[in-house]
């Protein structure tokens, strides 16, 4: 199993949200060199009020956002820019979250299918898992050059090509 989906609110449900994150998640896994099949990524779909709490108890913003991960241990590299090491052992990645309201209303803006915009938060957060972050710019170019390419193997547009550096709230 590579993504398991808890299903906590009700919109959810008219999505098909556990192939299109078994997709994502997968293809994140494969183009950083590792089997999806040894890994195992567990996705929330959730409101915007459970998101506002999970954002407020873990980082302190008390307020809903997009998508929010948890890695199982930290993964990140040391040196801004640098790639962060492939993990080895533990086969739980760790949990993404998702939030209906606010991904269904930015995919609305900016006039993108859901799908796309969720499989594009699914691979950000699973990237997130991965080691990879946008907190120094060096690191958000490495993290969004891997994101684009992932992407365009799915067949999606990049995510950045109107609005460069504006990542996922994660």
């Amino acid at each position: 199993m590579t993504a398991e989906v808890i299903i906590e609110a009700d919109p959810w449900r008219g999505l098909e949200i556990g192939g299109l994150a078994a997709r994502a998640v997968d293809a994140a896994l494969a183009d950083r060199g590792l089997d999806p099949a040894d890994w195992e990524v567990a996705v929330l779909a959730c409101d915007d009020a459970r998101i506002a709490e999970l954002n407020a108890g873990f980082r302190g913003k008390n307020a809903p956002t997009n998508v929010l991960s948890w890695p199982s241990e930290e993964r990140g590299a040391a040196n801004a820019g640098d790639k962060p090491e492939t993990p080895e052992g533990a086969r739980e990645l760790g949990d993404i979250a998702l939030a209906f309201e606010t991904c269904f209303d930015e995919a609305a803006a900016a006039g993108k299918p859901l799908e796309d915009h969720l499989t594009h938060l699914i691979v950000h957060g699973t990237l997130h898992l991965l080691g990879y972050d946008h907190s120094r710019d060096a690191d958000g170019d490495l993290m969004e050059s891997v994101e684009i390419a992932i992407l365009a193997k799915l067949g999606l547009p990049n995510p950045y090509a109107e609005e460069r550096r504006d990542w996922p709230d994660t």
